[in-house]
């Protein structure tokens, strides 16, 4: 009988962990999760490295008449990143564009708020971003992420997840600096056949998460 190698997302992030020790202890090093799922394996890693936590949200910007085929995607800190070609190809109108554009950074803004409770989100540019998912199947969040995070001058980009295609991970490695897929089974499926729990993970989970890692500023000597 099958049974899933990761007990939990959580499980999931302290194995992904295990993977990531050269970036132990590094200043440099910030750990971005995708919400929602991405959330809790990226606690579990930033705590084993002794890094700060973060979200990094992004937004699938759909077609309009066909939301599941992607035309760009929006990103944390005002990025936008579009697919100009397959606008152009389609004949879309830039007010159709923008129009999406409005009614995702709305969600966006929303998710920020909710999952960071007023805290600016963390300085990427010139850090070295450690990337987290629960898992990859096609890339293509986490591609747009990276491609954003390009925007945002992030110094070095590494992709990090528990479990993905090994093709997918091969992909990505044009695209990053780095990739770390803890495991790549064949054949692969779909990301929550590896979880014996993949229930989805809550809002409140992401926010509380979040305000667990945050951690206080070093008290200096002429403040003492």
């Amino acid at each position: 009988m099958f049974s899933p190698p990761f007990r939990d997302r959580y499980d999931a992030g302290r194995f992904l962990a295990t993977k990531l020790t050269a970036f132990a202890n590094r200043p440099e090093v910030l750990v971005l999760a995708l919400p929602r799922g991405g959330v809790p394996v990226a606690f579990e890693v930033a705590r084993a490295l002794h890094a700060p936590l973060d979200v990094f949200l992004v937004r699938k910007l759909g077609v309009p008449g066909h939301r599941e085929l992607a035309m760009g995607a929006i990103a944390s800190g005002g990025v936008r990143v579009l697919n100009v070609d397959l606008i152009r190809r389609l004949g879309i109108a830039p007010q159709a564009v923008e129009a999406v554009i409005a009614e995702e950074q709305a969600e966006l803004a929303r998710r920020e708020r909710t999952y960071r409770g007023g805290r600016p989100p963390l300085e990427v540019r010139g850090r070295t971003v450690i990337l987290v998912d629960d898992g990859l199947a096609t890339g293509s969040t986490m591609r747009a992420a990276a491609q954003a995070l390009r925007q945002q001058q992030a110094g070095r980009i590494v992709v990090a997840v528990p479990i993905a295609p090994p093709e997918t991970c091969t992909e990505l490695e044009t695209e990053v600096d780095e990739v770390v897929c803890a495991l790549t089974p064949e054949p692969f499926y779909a990301v929550g056949l590896w979880y014996q729990d993949f229930s989805q993970t809550t809002d409140e989970e992401v926010h509380d998460l979040l305000a667990r890692s945050v951690q206080p500023p070093p008290v200096s000597a002429s403040s003492r």
